[in-house]
């Protein structure tokens, strides 16, 4: 007997309506599950029940529940990356506000869905939703980078680093806060987390550097 797992998969056109119930029901059945349950104890079985498919329709669109979680985190993790500071070379004064604010959305985003992203991010979690977020961040932190650097070179870092290093730095320190205060239960608000971290980008990336005290 053919095992599920291996069951081809539909070939209809992401926009065919059935394709998109079936996918936003298995999605919100996982975001529903982890915040009852660690990822890892959570089985094919459990979100096709939760969904109301079957395990077939469950394996016509996914491989496993990692790759759910890693199509379900997709619009969430967009946002993420959009509420990441650009480097925009403007008066360190005038772009720290503007920077705060996007480090506050940061955090209040991770916290809207703490109990998904404890899961996927924690010792227990998913290494491809992970290394997914690790990524998308450094791809969209190296692409402001590099718009810095052609609109006022003097803000976009050390000359003789590479962008891609800062960018994976900076994704890498973010995510790594971001998990740990996540793992603690988000024990200081958004604001105070946001506040707390822009001192720490400013000081890498130079920003004041030529702002008077």
């Amino acid at each position: 007997m053919t095992d599920v797992a291996t069951i081809k998969r539909s070939t209809t056109s992401p926009g065919d309506r059935r394709v998109r119930r079936t996918r936003t029901a298995l999605a919100r059945a996982l975001i529903q599950l982890v915040g009852e349950r660690d990822l890892s104890r959570i089985s094919v079985s459990d979100v096709a029940e939760r969904a109301g498919v079957s395990r077939t329709a469950f394996y016509d669109h996914y491989r496993d529940v990692h790759e759910l979680a890693e199509a379900a985190c997709t619009a969430m993790i967009d946002d993420l990356i959009q509420a990441l500071p650009t480097s925009t070379p403007v008066d360190a004064h005038d772009f720290a506000p503007e920077v705060t604010r996007s480090l506050e959305a940061f955090f209040t985003s991770l916290a809207e869905h703490a109990g998904l992203y404890r899961s996927l991010l924690g010792p227990q979690g998913s290494a491809h939703v992970a290394d997914y977020i690790r990524r998308r961040t450094i791809a969209a932190i190296h692409d402001r980078l590099r718009q810095a650097a052609e609109s006022d070179p003097q803000h976009a870092g050390p000359p003789d680093i590479p962008h891609d290093i800062p960018a994976a730095f900076t994704a890498g320190a973010l995510l790594g806060v971001a998990t740990d205060w996540l793992q603690r239960g988000c024990p200081r608000p958004p604001a105070e987390m946001a506040a707390l971290t822009w001192p720490l980008l400013r000081a890498l990336y130079r920003l004041d550097a030529d702002a008077s005290p």
